[in-house]
């Protein structure tokens, strides 16, 4: 699967426009600083980006994860009304170490600029579309998401992007202090939600 070349897209919301998923490159490297110097992100993410030099590690730790086929990142951009790239607006990921396994988990974190606008859950509702098409011949029948218990946030972009809750893990520390939350999306339901979805749209 040849990804330097996959671009997704997600619809424009009422009030923000179309996004473009992507992947990564080493020129976003100085937008990736930029965007980490918010204290909302770098206490979700552990601030593994500090200066030009950290951002291009982390952005050669996604190219590696992308060769090996264990981490599929992307880089979620604005795309304005020329169909030209805008500003970062956010990161979504599927982690798939294990080839052939039939679940994965997702990630996300949105720029601080872009919050409150319907850009995670458009975004990592169009990597779960992806994922489940382009993996299902692989076995690929479920995805999970995992947030720490104190971040709300995360709980409201899950449910909308149709996780359901299923379950408490309970902390660990050093790494996770706190106890966390799963949320889990199988592909049948998601496919059940597309389909009553476009046969809403029809009827309106």
């Amino acid at each position: 699967m040849d990804l330097t070349a996959l671009r997704l897209e997600a619809a424009a919301g009422p009030t923000a426009p179309a996004l473009l998923l992507r992947p990564w490159t080493a020129t976003d490297a100085p937008a990736l600083v930029e965007t980490y110097r918010d204290a909302v992100l770098r206490r979700w993410t552990g601030g593994a980006v500090d200066d030009e030099e950290s951002a291009a590690g982390w952005l050669r730790e996604q190219e590696r994860g992308r060769a090996t086929g264990e981490r599929f990142a992307f880089a979620v951009v604005e795309r304005r009304p020329d169909g030209t790239e805008g500003v970062l607006a956010g990161h979504v990921v599927l982690k798939r170490p294990v080839a052939g396994a039939p679940g994965a988990e997702v990630g996300y974190w949105t720029a601080a600029h872009a919050r409150g606008r319907g850009v995670a859950p458009r975004a990592l509702g169009a990597l779960v579309d992806w994922a489940f098409a382009a993996f299902a011949e692989d076995g690929l029948t479920r995805l999970e998401l995992l947030h720490r218990q104190d971040n709300t946030a995360s709980c409201r972009v899950a449910e909308k992007t149709g996780f359901a809750f299923t379950g408490l893990l309970p902390a660990a520390p050093p790494a996770f202090p706190l106890a966390g939350h799963l949320h889990t999306v199988v592909r049948a339901a998601r496919q059940e939600d597309r389909e009553a979805a476009r046969r809403e749209d029809r009827e309106i």
